[in-house]
């Protein structure tokens, strides 16, 4: 523990506090590119989930399934060596971005999924009454009134997958993590453990803390709105 308390050791982090700041910006980079292609599966999926057609609905449930049902670390392992002994790897990072927004990709087709699934199928029916195509009725009416259902999960979901950056570390990364680890064991950085180690935690705290606050909030924000209309529609009612 003496380590923790060192000027010597946190003033090397301070030295080379680039390697910090290089890591942080790789799991940033990760993690916004990993978004997008985990948006887009996520949106595709969900959608497919709540279609009436059976086939897309099985297509879905398979592809979830098997992701959320597979360990990230083992599913970028093979996407990682299996991208690499065809000759066509496309590196570390483009790797992680891969495997994180597909692992992702699958909680966010849940999320999607039961956020329309809480629009009442009035609303549907409405809509079709009304002349507007399957587009037309996710686009006007279902997305706008799911919007807040899916948003609180989703900030939890993209939290996570954050978090899951460090899982880049396994194959040799260049993440937030895997800089930490090269840092305390360098020849010339060497040693500063414990310090090192408090500073990768902080990024992520920074980082993962305001997502989960916000989420927190707005779910807090939604069940209050709800009992406050459950509250004045009862009272009408008496």
């Amino acid at each position: 523990m003496s380590g923790l308390f060192s000027p010597r050791a946190w003033n090397k982090i301070w030295i080379y506090r680039g390697t910090f700041l290089l890591g942080l910006g790789n799991t940033l980079k990760t993690a916004v590119f990993a978004l997008l292609i985990a948006l887009i599966l996520g949106i595709l999926f969900g959608l497919m989930a709540t279609s009436n057609k059976k086939i897309l609905k099985s297509i879905s449930r398979v592809y979830v399934e098997v992701i959320q049902n597979t360990p990230v670390l083992l599913q970028m392992c093979f996407l990682y060596y299996a991208l690499a002994f065809s000759g066509h790897s496309p590196g570390i990072i483009v790797t992680g971005c891969l495997a994180l927004g597909i692992y992702t990709g699958a909680y966010m087709a849940e999320v999607i999924r039961a956020g329309i699934e809480s629009v009442p199928k009035g609303q549907f029916e409405a809509a079709q009454s009304q002349g507007f195509g399957y587009a037309g009725q996710m686009f006007y009416i279902v997305i706008p009134q799911s919007i807040k259902v899916i948003l609180p999960p989703m900030t939890n979901v993209i939290v996570n997958m954050i978090k899951n950056t460090s899982c880049l570390y396994i194959v040799g990364g260049a993440d937030l993590l895997s800089l930490t680890y090269s840092f305390v064991t360098g020849e010339n950085t060497g040693g500063s453990y414990a310090p090192a180690y408090i500073v990768c935690g902080v990024i992520f705290f920074i980082i993962c803390f305001p997502l989960s606050s916000f989420a927190s909030m707005w779910e807090t924000s939604l069940k209050k709105r709800e009992q406050k209309v459950f509250q004045n529609s009862t009272a009408k009612e008496a």
